[in-house]
Order: C-alpha cells, then sequence, then structure tokens
C-alpha cells in the first residue's frame, strides 16, 4: 500500500507552493516548448532505458507526455503523473487512441502508487522542477519494483538552460526555505547522493540537445518570454519596473547569443540511469 507518512504536502505552506508550482507551468505554453523545441528528449530517455512491451512504466512529471507516448508506442503500459493537470489534457488529446497511457494529476513527492509497482520509472526534464530533491528521489525509488530501471534527464547548472536560471535568479523572488535549485538534478554527485545505496549500477553522462529553432538571443527570450513558465513568473515578477524588465530583456537575449553558433544552440542535460537494488 502507499505509505503516507512519505508526503510531505500536509502543511498549508507545501500546498501553496505546489498550487503555484501548478499555475506557473500552466501559463503561457509550455506545450509549444514541448513540440518545437525539447519534445525529442522524451524519446532519448525512452531509448535510453530500453522500455519494452508489457512493462509497467511510470513518467513522474511529464509534462505533455513527451517520453510517456514514446514508451506507450513500444508496447508498454504507461501511467503519466504531473503536478498540472493542463498539461497532461494536451498529451491525453495529443496521444495516439491506441497507445495504453493513464493520465493522473499526482505530486512527484507524494505518488499515490504502491511500494515497488512499476518496472521502469523516468523523468524528462520534469522531476527536476519538484522543490524538495530528496523527498522526490525517495519517491522514484519507493514506487520501482527490485531491479527496475530508473532514468532521470536533466538540465545542468553549467549548460545553457541552468545558465537562463541563473540569469533570471537576480530578478526573482526569493526561493522558498527548504527547496533546492532545479539544475542540481544536473550534477552526476548529486543524483547519487540522492539514490545512495538504494541503486546500483548508476550510469550518468553529459550529452547536448542540438536547437536550431532561434535566429538570435532576442527571438529566444520572446519565446521563452511567452510560453516557458518559469520565465513568464520572472517577468511578472517584476512587471512594475520598467527598468528591471529592460535590463531582463537584455540579459536572456545576450545569454542566447552567447550561446548561439552558427544558428545552433547546445543545450547541455545529465542521462542518469540505474537499477533498484
Amino acid at each position: 500500500m502507499f505509505t503516507a507518512h512519505h508526503a510531505i504536502t500536509a502543511t498549508e505552506e507545501d500546498r501553496a507552493l505546489k498550487t503555484k508550482h501548478a499555475a506557473m507551468w500552466a501559463s503561457g505554453d509550455y506545450p509549444a516548448v514541448a513540440d518545437e523545441v525539447v519534445g525529442a528528449l522524451g524519446g532519448i530517455l525512452v531509448e535510453a532505458l530500453d522500455v519494452r512491451a508489457g512493462e509497467r512504466v511510470l513518467d513522474v512529471a511529464a509534462g505533455t507526455g513527451t517520453s510517456a507516448i514514446p514508451a506507450a508506442l513500444r508496447g508498454a503500459d504507461v501511467v503519466a503523473t504531473d503536478l498540472t493537470p493542463r498539461l497532461l489534457d494536451v498529451g491525453r488529446e495529443s496521444a495516439p487512441a491506441d497507445v495504453a497511457v493513464r493520465w493522473l494529476t499526482a505530486d512527484a513527492e507524494a505518488l499515490p502508487f504502491a511500494d515497488a509497482e512499476f518496472d521502469v520509472v523516468m523523468s524528462s526534464i520534469g522531476v527536476m522542477f519538484a522543490p524538495h530533491h530528496q523527498q522526490s528521489a525517495d519517491e522514484l525509488l519507493r514506487v520501482a519494483r527490485q531491479g527496475a530501471r530508473i532514468g532521470v534527464l536533466s538540465w545542468t547548472p553549467d549548460g545553457f538552460i541552468g545558465q537562463l536560471f541563473a540569469v533570471m535568479k537576480p530578478y526573482a523572488p526569493p526561493a522558498p526555505a527548504g527547496s533546492s535549485p532545479a539544475p542540481l538534478w544536473g550534477l552526476a554527485d548529486h543524483v547519487a547522493t540522492l539514490f545512495g545505496d538504494r541503486v546500483t549500477g548508476l550510469l550518468a553522462s553529459q550529452q547536448v540537445l542540438r536547437v536550431d529553432r532561434f535566429a538570435d538571443g532576442a527571438e529566444f527570450r520572446d519565446f521563452m518570454k511567452g510560453n516557458y513558465g518559469p520565465t513568464i513568473s520572472v517577468y511578472a515578477f517584476n512587471a512594475a519596473d520598467p527598468a528591471k524588465v529592460a535590463a531582463l530583456d537584455a540579459d536572456i537575449a545576450a545569454l542566447g547569443d552567447r550561446f548561439l553558433r552558427q544558428g545552433v544552440m547546445e543545450w547541455e542535460y545529465l542521462l542518469v540511469t540505474a537499477r533498484r537494488a
């Protein structure tokens, strides 16, 4: 049975934080970000985990299902969870009718499943944004059966999206007490510490997603400013200060230009796979 002592969502403060996170990811048009830029990462994770027909697969913080749908197309029995119902709705509507995906609103830090229920547990640029890293790592492992394959794909701190968060940090409200920066999931040592001796055969590799969607940093900035929840949130926090908005505009555009080479950006991520001990 689901062990309720794992959950930390009982406090009013944490419920408010999760509600705020869900609203942030529902703002703008994250499905456009997935469709036009980052969607390929889901298939990369599924390939790395070698998901097979008949396996029970859990995609945590699944968003629009960029990992869940490719896993289901391989014949797996997939559950896709996310804190934001709107993203799951998009995934449900876009998935082929003949794939087996169950779409479920759920908190990565308090998954509503029994212990040792899944053969594969995965998350592509998703669980990294849950605020309490140890809690979410514990949940990934709790619901994985002995020998289950676990895979997490996350932006690195030094890579492009990690640097985007660093650029936005001076303009953002203070992080809630007890929360951890999302890009830490992009450090192999951090993930190894979170998982500890509960996994075996942990493999971590830095790779890059080649992005040719943007002509310059200004186009990237405008795209994220209109579509990407974390960026929208930071702009909203500074909306009453035109000087700060202008400075943020300049900083994000400069970051984009710095990473753009002959029409291509390389967005670095960390791919981690392991087996449940």
